[in-house]
């Protein structure tokens, strides 16, 4: 098993012709993701690389059943690309692009709100079932299927973090990016339920960084758990001194007193495993692998 996307999930992608999706889309077919449809407004019923393309997403999930969709679109229409989502209904969106304006997003997060679709995103490689399907921008070649799940807020570190389960010889089961801007579509409390309810995933690697309470928030949820998983977590930014100039509004408003160790303290006292460096994460995941 796995969560948001498997071998099973039929794909669409919005922005299809563009430059960016021609180039990614070989790779998820490649990667196993069953791509069925493409949305690109002036180019329905036309065909992208053997791929049939719609006039909206409403027409290619009627035509295809797709549930899910992958965004190649510019910041400036992510907004656009994702109501279509939300009122097609789809069950999962992933949304690639980085810059989206704040008020879009307020806006985004209110059609998210009491709505079927997951949205992750914007600022993401997306999410990456190994051997499955692949939707972003992931370099495939790194992950192997097996059963850690991995959440991260920071793109980079969530290659660092799959390079770690690699090395404990654990695999993936599935990995996420919830996204590096200010606000983004869905938070760790969401990913962490629905890896506990997957058979497959048998321990989560969470990664945070400093900015907003997502960390807090999984903390929250993990602790009043009646049956735990186990969570290793690192949270980036130890070293950063405060400076406004970075951005995030809960740390000026604080003034740098939410810190990496304030969240660090947070997550073990809820009982989440937290290592001071990205690199004891395999020998965590080791131990784990050891008392089973």
């Amino acid at each position: 098993m796995s969560i948001l996307a498997d071998k099973k999930t039929k794909v669409l992608v919005q922005g299809i012709t563009g430059m960016q999706a021609s180039f990614h889309v070989k790779r998820s077919i490649a990667a196993g993701t069953k791509i069925v449809a493409g949305v690109s407004p002036q180019r329905g019923g036309t065909k992208y690389g053997g791929i049939p393309v719609f006039e909206t997403v409403k027409e290619a999930v009627s035509a295809t059943g797709a549930t899910a969709s992958v965004m190649f679109v510019p910041a400036r229409f992510v907004k656009d690309a994702v109501k279509e989502a939300v009122e097609a209904e789809l069950e999962v969106a992933v949304t690639i692009a980085y810059g989206v304006p704040i008020r879009d997003m307020l806006e985004i997060k209110a059609m998210l709100r009491g709505s079927k679709t997951v949205l992750i995103g914007p600022n993401t490689p997306g999410i990456i079932t190994p051997g499955e399907a692949c939707l972003g921008i992931f370099p495939e070649n790194i992950h192997h299927s097996g059963n850690i799940g991995v959440i991260s807020r920071s793109s980079t570190l969530t290659y660092e973090a799959v390079l770690e389960t690699d090395r404990a010889g654990l695999g993936q089961s599935t990995v996420i990016g919830l996204g590096d801007d200010m606000i983004v579509g869905t938070d760790f409390v969401e990913l962490l339920k629905r890896f506990h309810q997957d058979e497959k995933t048998k321990a989560i690697v969470l990664l945070g960084k400093l900015g907003g309470t997502f960390e807090e928030a999984a903390a929250e949820f993990y602790k009043d758990l009646p049956v735990k998983k186990p969570v290793i977590s690192y949270v980036a930014g130890t070293a950063v001194p405060f400076d406004y100039k970075m951005g995030y509004a809960g740390d000026i408003i604080t003034r740098g007193k939410i810190t990496a160790e304030d969240k660090k303290e947070v997550m073990r006292r809820a009982g989440i495993i937290v290592v001071d460096s990205i690199n004891e994460i395999h020998h965590c995941l080791q131990m784990l692998k050891g008392k089973e």
